[in-house]
């Protein structure tokens, strides 16, 4: 059963999507007027210990439904942060949690030298990365993941709990939902890539192309996935083949995208 909380007319919610996955939706307002939203996950592993995926503020209800569930946060084990520019909590969840290990990208540390980072930047980690006994990661390619342009938000590491098959992602696939109180009220759109994407592909031969192919290998190497929780959106539970079908056709309504880009640079 989801905790859920009342603020500004809609819940936020601290919602246990299965047995070991748990995803909070917090708020983020764009020019301090438009929710737009923002998201924090916890998984617990085997050993009943957690690991924190990204950081929200959260009120004091959420505060106190995390703080019972992990022992007061003596049980989380590691935090890790997926997306470059999703850095306004960092600081506040690593005093959450701070005997917890902390990973994050490279702009996680360039923005927050002073905190304890562990190990390599997570977009450079290969299959044995540090949380591979409850994570399988995708990063775009083809894309610049930390753009020049810092309005560009489109790549982040993706993120798939193996044990339930659910997919946290950042701003790389979003569901289109209404704001605040029509939230309820509206029909989500199917998944969408980034709406920024044209900025956001590497400006060479062959970009294109590479940010395709990884959208088609992830449809298929995911297709079993049944819930993708979007960082500035919606939770969006899928039917069987769902996601592969959601994510083919993302690809497809940016094919005029790929296709200028490929016209300009080969």
């Amino acid at each position: 059963m989801p905790f859920t909380f009342t603020v500004g007319g809609y819940p936020r919610r601290m919602e246990k999507l299965a047995d070991t996955f748990w995803n909070i939706r917090g708020v983020y307002r764009v020019g301090g007027v438009l929710d737009i939203g923002t998201q924090m996950s916890l998984v617990q592993r085997t050993s009943g210990r957690f690991v924190v995926v990204d950081g929200c503020a959260l009120d004091g209800a959420q505060r106190e439904a995390v703080m019972a569930l992990t022992g007061n946060g003596e049980r989380v084990d590691a935090m890790v942060h997926v997306h470059p520019f999703h850095t306004l909590h960092v600081e506040a969840t690593h005093r959450l949690f701070p005997s917890a290990a902390l990973y994050g990208t490279a702009r996680h540390r360039r923005r927050a030298p002073a905190l304890p980072w562990v190990g390599a930047p997570v977009e450079t980690w290969g299959d044995d990365h540090p949380l591979a006994d409850l994570f399988d990661l995708s990063v775009p390619d083809g894309v610049q993941f930390t753009c020049p342009d810092e309005r560009v938000h489109t790549a982040s590491v993706l993120v798939r709990h193996r044990a339930t098959g659910i997919v946290h992602v950042d701003d790389t696939l979003n569901v289109m939902a209404g704001p605040g109180l029509l939230r309820g009220l509206l029909p989500q759109s199917s998944l969408r890539m980034h709406p920024l994407l044209a900025r956001a592909l590497r400006p060479d031969a062959g970009a294109a192309d590479a940010y395709a192919a990884w959208a088609r290998a992830l449809a298929a190497r995911w297709a079993g996935t049944r819930i993708v929780c979007a960082a500035h959106s919606a939770v969006r539970h899928l039917p069987e083949g769902g996601f592969s079908r959601e994510v083919l056709g993302a690809l497809a309504r940016v094919s005029g995208t790929l296709d200028r880009h490929k016209a300009k640079y080969g």
